[in-house]
């Protein structure tokens, strides 16, 4: 199956999965007055909006480049993954703010346990499958916004569980204060994830250098050339747009090299990085070795004549 098609059905999965569990999670929160369900029912609808904008994305960014956008549409998956970092940032805290006032006013009710453990169980085990089917999409096709949703709903599952095992302990104790309590807990993992998936979104959106470890292997590709072809110093710049990793380089030739044989070497470096990013677009500007000014000088005259 070719790989935007694959995108697109996992978009749509966590649409169907996130838009099935919050309708359960509300019915449910609102038949046993728990809050750490109802809450969790906001942190679904989150996920619901969230995989709405990552389908659209996915969509946007598969589109090939056009004269509004010569560079492709990969920047939609970025400001896809920004937005859904936001979504969950805001839930946390309404999250936080609900159960805080709870605590502070001391209104708690008696909360029907049995059928919030039964349902926040199979939360959990349907947003672990979706999220690792998600994951792994996402590591194949080098896909930010799949990948965060697959981080959203990988926090509802812990979140889930959280919910699950506060349930129990409800039930065996007692105390609904710890409802509340437990919905604080869960949120601030919800806050936790979705600042580290907005902050990986403004990195790429503000074209962040890919990390060092991309750029030493890069290097190393084009030091198996030497002493045929040398990367100038300074002359790599590498980024990440949506799905692609955009690398441009600077290689310097000895002056005696043909035309020919520069080309064959840039071609032959390129796919070469091809192999290992197999999702890049490579810019490649060559100069000679002994590129000075008054190389520089010295050539314009034997071109001159």
């Amino acid at each position: 199956m070719d790989i935007n098609c694959k995108k697109k059905l996992a978009a749509k999965l966590s649409i169907i999965s996130n838009i099935l569990l919050t309708i359960l999670k509300i019915t449910t929160g609102l038949i046993s007055g728990s809050l750490s369900i109802i809450s969790e029912a906001i942190h679904s609808m989150s996920d619901f909006f969230a995989s709405v904008i990552t389908f659209f994305s996915v969509v946007k960014s598969s589109e090939p480049a056009d004269n509004d956008h010569p560079y492709g549409h990969g920047k939609y998956e970025d400001m896809s993954g920004l937005i859904e970092g936001f979504l969950i940032i805001l839930a946390a805290i309404f999250i936080i703010y609900h159960s805080v006032k709870k605590i502070i006013s001391g209104s708690y009710t008696n909360t029907e346990t049995g059928l919030g453990i039964t349902v926040m169980f199979i939360a959990a085990l349907v947003n672990f499958v979706v999220s690792q089917i998600l994951f792994k999409t996402a590591k194949e096709s080098n896909s930010i916004s799949l990948y965060a949703d697959g981080q959203h709903l990988r926090t509802d599952v812990y979140s889930s569980l959280g919910v699950f095992a506060g349930l129990i302990l409800i039930k065996l104790s007692g105390y609904s204060v710890l409802d509340p309590i437990i919905a604080i807990i869960v949120a601030g993992y919800i806050y936790k994830t979705g600042y580290s998936i907005s902050k990986q979104a403004i990195m790429r959106l503000l074209d962040y250098s890919l990390p060092k470890e991309d750029i030493e292997k890069i290097k190393k590709i084009v030091k198996n050339y030497s002493p045929a072809v040398k990367l100038k110093r300074n002359g790599i710049k590498a980024r990440q747009v949506g799905p692609t990793k955009d690398i441009d380089l600077i290689l310097q030739f000895p002056e005696n090299t043909t035309i020919c044989k520069c080309h064959q070497l840039c071609d032959t470096i390129e796919k070469h990085i091809q192999e290992i990013y197999i999702n890049s677009s490579i810019s490649i500007h060559s100069e000679p070795l002994c590129y000075k000014k008054n190389c520089q000088k010295t050539c314009d005259k034997n071109f001159a004549n």
